[in-house]
């Protein structure tokens, strides 16, 4: 099988992210090309990575004729442009979380994705981090029995990049940030059924200063096959990444900590280069981790997906799973506002961003 050939549209933390990704699976895709306006940011990105080409204008990117398939891990509310003119050009995509700012951008970068033959696959690693992969496996075969209850936790000290404090570039807080996470993880460890309705409370506890988005929130989801999922989402927790799920069922339950099994309980005085994500100081008590990206998950989805480009694997995240949680963030939002649950189907009017939902009930 020939490799897949890939371009990066973005050139921060995510977009490091998917380049260790692609070069830990050299014998299904290779990098090719990076595009990022930001001055001197592409450059710097493809030198790092070696990658061949670089661009300032996205739009030479999808001209490359090399390109195959684009990860697009640019500002959410570039998602759908980008995407649309993707498919116009004949490219897959690779679309970061959350899928886009609204619904109508879902419906319209999922019909031209379609139109255009191409594939859109959602970039959800939680489908793909191992510890999560095996609980899900041990659930399908009945080691719980029937499960009830599934939640998932994200919670750390902040996005990394600035972009995602300004609500009118991400279209929330930390919902569409890590909640989107948690929705997406609850959602498919339980099959796919479908949502039935969602509760979601939401504050700004103590970056009130950097953003009007919510800081801190917990999601309620009740699915129509009877089970819960809960989500709790915060950008208020210092110290490094936490990402833990829990499952119970009138079987057994199970527990993961996605980074903790994997890390090495480190104390030091003076400090060193790094320890995990969102980890602000090494000095005294860390917990660096090994095969960071491996433990998240990230090169297996960029596997799957290389696979899906090329007719041997079937999606398991694509625009519809994208789409999926993008109802569910509007109700989240919804809820939020107005104090009570919120039954879906749920599609309002006139929506420029989820957090107004919370804001302007």
């Amino acid at each position: 099988m020939s490799k897949v050939k890939v371009g990066i549209v973005g050139s921060r933390f995510q977009a490091d992210c998917i380049a260790s990704a692609v070069k830990a699976i050299p014998e299904e895709a290779e990098l090719v090309a990076v595009a990022s306006p930001t001055k001197g940011h592409a450059a710097d990105f493809a030198k790092r990575h070696g990658i061949p080409q670089a661009y300032t204008d996205y739009h030479d990117l999808l001209r490359d004729a090399r390109v195959e398939m684009i990860s697009i891990t640019a500002p959410n509310r570039l998602h759908a442009q980008i995407t649309i003119d993707a498919a116009k050009a004949g490219k897959h995509v690779v679309c970061e979380k959350p899928l886009c700012i609204t619904l109508e951008e879902a419906d319209a970068m999922i019909d031209a994705c379609a139109k255009a033959g191409v594939l859109l696959l959602y970039a959800e690693e939680l489908f793909f981090a191992p510890k999560y992969v095996r609980a899900k496996q041990m659930a399908d075969e009945g080691a719980f029995g029937r499960v009830h209850l599934v939640k998932q936790g994200e919670k750390h000290s902040g996005p990394h990049s600035p972009w995602f404090w300004d609500v009118d570039q991400s279209g929330g807080g930390a919902v569409m940030d890590l909640g989107c996470h948690g929705i997406a993880f609850c959602w498919w460890f339980l099959g796919k059924p479908k949502v039935k309705s969602v509760y979601s409370h939401m504050a700004t506890r103590v970056h009130g200063d950097r953003t009007q988005g919510e800081d801190e929130a917990i999601t309620i989801i009740e699915f129509e096959n009877g089970a819960t999922g809960m989500v709790e989402s915060s950008w208020n927790r210092p110290g490094g990444m936490d990402d833990c799920i829990e499952v119970f069922g009138d079987k057994g339950q199970t527990y993961a900590d996605m980074l903790m099994g994997n890390a090495l309980p480190t104390y030091s005085e003076v400090g060193f280069g790094y320890a995990v994500e969102k980890a602000a100081t090494t000095k005294g008590w860390t917990y660096p981790v090994f095969e960071e990206h491996w433990n998240y998950g990230f090169p297996q989805e960029m596997r799957h997906f290389a696979r899906c480009v090329r007719g041997k694997e079937t999606p398991i995240s694509d625009g519809e799973t994208g789409r999926v949680v993008q109802e569910v963030l509007y109700a989240a939002y919804a809820s939020a506002g107005q104090g009570s649950r919120i039954a879906l189907p749920f599609r309002p009017k006139g929506v420029k961003k989820p957090i107004d939902l919370w804001k302007n009930p």
